[in-house]
């Protein structure tokens, strides 16, 4: 495995390279552009990368399936930091270009909802098409087969583009959240402001069945920051859940949830304990009463003691 390079959505110029160059190590790595995010992951499964960093979640449109779906199939992979961008759009032209020039328009899938009312309002005859990347949208408007693309403004210099709008957004401080992805090993040390992600499958569809899961969470006071259902390609009404909840897996509330998960569940696939971005223990929530380590500990215990006749 190369343990010096780190693989990302590309090509050059994306969001995510952003985000990626925002971790202190990756000064000391080849930093590699992927076409796709499978493309990025599988060459950490394939020990291409040693790590890869993709999108997973926005603030629009919530979360990314085409990484949600690598991550719940194929070889386990494991979550290892996350990374907050704020994202807002520049559309980006071939030079000369004018807004009435503009017929077809290009970025990847998850731009759109983050740029459809502003389209709508000033180009609203042209035609949306999806790109790999916001990046490859600009290369490709870049070879002439689109007239402009939605991306950051810095990927206009690095395909020979001119910013002809900037600042677009239609959400008010939007971010989009990356998650940095290697091999399964020992998750890092608790911080007090962790999360924790897991995808569970159902053991079978019939009422109640999501409440028994969410209800293992729920009675241990685990706060869950993220559900998402996915198909499982097994048929109608198959599906698995994508979950992101507070705490570490070697919290007792976390660990046990988990648990009972496993219990009741017929598949779970643990991703990763790992910091959150941009959130200090001084500002996550207080626990409810009854679910720190402390109280699982002295329930332990009392329970030991009561199975010795020790009450």
């Amino acid at each position: 495995m190369s343990a010096t390079r780190y693989a990302y959505l590309g090509p050059e110029g994306t969001f995510t390279e952003v985000a990626l160059r925002t971790l202190p190590e990756a000064a000391t790595r080849e930093l590699v552009p992927m076409l796709s995010v499978p493309a990025a992951l599988d060459a950490v499964r394939n020990g291409e990368a040693a790590a890869a960093l993709v999108p997973i979640e926005n603030s629009v449109e919530g979360g990314i399936t085409a990484t949600l779906d690598e991550l719940a199939g194929g070889e386990p992979l494991m979550i290892y930091r996350e990374v907050l961008l704020s994202i807002t759009f520049a559309l980006l032209v071939r030079p000369g270009t004018k807004l009435s020039d503009i017929k077809t328009v290009t970025a990847h899938p998850a731009a759109q909802p983050q740029v459809r009312k502003w389209m709508a309002e000033h180009l609203p005859g042209a035609l949306w098409e999806s790109a790999a990347s916001n990046a490859d949208g600009a290369r490709l408007v870049q070879e002439g087969r689109y007239d402009a693309a939605f991306a950051g403004e810095f990927a206009a210099a690095t395909y020979g583009l001119e910013p002809l709008v900037t600042e677009i957004h239609d959400a008010a401080n939007a971010q989009t959240r990356f998650v940095l992805v290697g091999r399964p090993a020992r998750p890092s040390a608790p911080t007090g402001a962790d999360k924790t992600s897991v995808v569970i499958w159902l053991a079978d569809d019939h009422p109640g069945a999501l409440l028994e899961l969410l209800q293992e969470f729920a009675v241990r006071g685990v706060n869950l920051m993220l559900i998402q259902s996915r198909p499982t390609g097994e048929g109608i009404g198959n599906y698995c859940f994508a979950v992101d909840a507070e705490g570490h897996i070697a919290d007792r509330r976390v660990g046990e949830a988990l648990m009972g998960l496993k219990r009741i569940s017929p598949k779970v696939r643990f991703l990763g304990s790992y910091p959150r971005a941009g959130v200090s223990p001084d500002e996550v929530r207080p626990l409810r009463p009854g679910t720190s380590d402390t109280a699982f500990t002295e329930a332990s215990d009392w329970l030991a003691r009561s199975q010795d006749g020790r009450i």
